[in-house]
């Protein structure tokens, strides 16, 4: 297979198909919608799972794990969520299959059809508060802090590796709260923490904000997002904290014994980020090279590649590189000699440059007798010769370096791609030519926000939470605003 890749420029869309292949992220399986995610690419999952996974414990949740399957009178209890994701449910209406009359084939048994029918979860808010209302009975039962690292179904028509598929991994957090302002400050703090992990670890700026009504989530109050921008100038929603009220709450009759001696309804929160993030990853920083990794989340932070002719020359070399590996992996830096044969140092060059691994060491017998190694960034394409001495330091600090040069181009791309829109003209012909994001003032009205995304594909993606009031009027209807809102066009 080719490891060329088309150009951006040329076609964003096959672009990112082809890399997240050639690189061995993933490729599609033999369901229609569903991928196979491959060790490299799972590799990295684990690493956003494993700092995401630390940073829900550090603010006191714990993970569980509940049913796959959800009977399917549990969705009809919340009307709007049922509603929410009716067109994306899969069904389980039989429990076993039999031979056919001939011998030759598998059928469903008729006889073995469930009394109910059950869902393949989409999301778990109905199975979670169903368990929830044996959890509860007083507020010392409260507040519960519970994640699910798990699988989810949403029978999706239209799919892409990572970004939308029937199936993916996510994380989804369920939480419990006695108060209202205790469940809306645990939604506020999940999304500042998924803002925080986007920025710090995956090197990717966001805009904290809350959703339109017509875009939350269905069940809640208020929905709370990180919104991040890709290089084709497109919005992707990189995870979302919702605040559910009581609505579940009431679905289900989870009440519990106040201090006063009252039952009241439990406050609801459930948050999540999913596979999505890895489409994020590779979006915010590929080049037509290949993958751009930050260096927090690289699988493999460095590469070490001989350069030899001769068997005793790579014995000498890899004497040396034996004292780099030791060096690097007590700073904590994951590395890889490659001293395999089968290819040559050029191939592997590009195999590596392909994959995204931040930081590239070759190693030669020239630079042996001059005691220098070479050292290629993979975010600038850049080689410097440095001293073998403490290069371990150097490399220490480079990955440093990488990881802060990456958020500063991906925050000065965004920042160039926020564009003010006064009318409706403008609006079109910055989203037609320019793209980003397009603040503009908009009524608060579902009608016109539905009526903008009939027109041109833009939906508003959140109002950011550090906006600012301003008089004006929507670019659409010249209704008065108060505020301007983000519009994009999205993943």
């Amino acid at each position: 297979m080719s490891k060329k890749l088309t150009k951006r420029s040329e076609d964003y869309s096959k672009w990112y198909n082809e890399l997240v292949v050639k690189a061995g992220l993933a490729e599609n399986s033999g369901i229609r919608g569903m991928m196979v995610i491959k060790p490299y690419g799972y590799a990295i999952w684990e690493k956003m799972q494993a700092q995401l996974d630390k940073m829900f414990k550090e603010t006191g949740h714990e993970n569980a794990y509940f049913p796959l399957l959800i009977p399917k009178s549990y969705f009809s209890k919340e009307a709007k969520h049922v509603d929410g994701f009716a067109k994306e449910a899969a069904v389980v209406t039989h429990y076993r299959l039999r031979t056919t009359a001939d011998g030759k084939g598998i059928e469903v048994d008729p006889a073995a059809k469930l009394e109910e029918e059950l869902i393949i979860r989409p999301t778990s808010e109905t199975i979670i508060w169903d368990t929830y209302k044996r959890w509860i009975q007083s507020y010392r039962d409260l507040p519960i802090l519970v994640n699910q690292w798990a699988n989810v179904m949403r029978w999706e028509m239209r799919t892409r590796l990572f970004l939308r598929t029937a199936e993916f991994l996510w994380q989804e957090g369920h939480t419990a709260h006695a108060t209202r302002e205790e469940a809306v400050q645990e939604a506020q703090q999940m999304i500042n923490i998924y803002g925080e992990f986007a920025e710090n670890f995956m090197a990717m700026p966001v805009i904290k904000g809350v959703k339109s009504e017509t875009e939350r989530f269905a069940g809640a109050e208020d929905t709370y997002t990180i919104e991040a921008l890709m290089q084709d100038g497109k919005a992707l929603q990189s995870g979302t904290s919702h605040f559910l009220g009581q609505n579940f709450a009431k679905a289900f009759d989870v009440k519990f014994l106040s201090k006063e001696g009252k039952l009241e309804y439990v406050w609801a929160t459930s948050w999540g980020v999913s596979t999505r993030l890895m489409g994020a990853l590779i979006m915010t920083h590929s080049d037509d090279n290949g993958l751009v990794l930050p260096p927090k989340l690289a699988p493999i932070q460095v590469v070490i590649i001989p350069i030899y002719r001769k068997t005793e020359q790579l014995k000498e070399i890899s004497d040396k590189v034996n004292e780099i590996v030791k060096k690097l992996k007590d700073k904590g830096i994951s590395v890889k000699y490659d001293d395999s044969d089968n290819y040559k140092p050029g191939w592997k060059f590009n195999e590596y440059e392909l994959k995204g691994v931040p930081v590239r060491l070759a190693i030669g017998p020239r630079d042996l007798e001059n005691g220098t190694v070479e050292v290629a960034r993979r975010d600038t394409l850049s080689k410097k010769t440095v001293a073998m001495e403490n290069v371990d330091e150097y490399i220490e600090q480079l990955l440093q370096d990488i990881q802060s040069n990456l958020f500063k181009k991906a925050a000065d791309f965004r920042d160039t791609h926020i564009t003010k829109a006064d009318n409706f003209e403008e609006f079109k012909d910055i989203l037609e030519n320019k793209g980003g994001f397009i603040a503009a003032h908009w009524d608060g009205s579902a009608e016109t926000e539905e009526k903008i995304k009939e027109l041109t594909k833009a939906t508003i993606r959140c109002i950011p939470l550090n906006n600012t009031q301003e008089d004006g009027v929507d670019m659409l209807t010249g209704k008065p605003s108060k505020q301007r809102v983000l519009f994009a066009k999205a993943y």
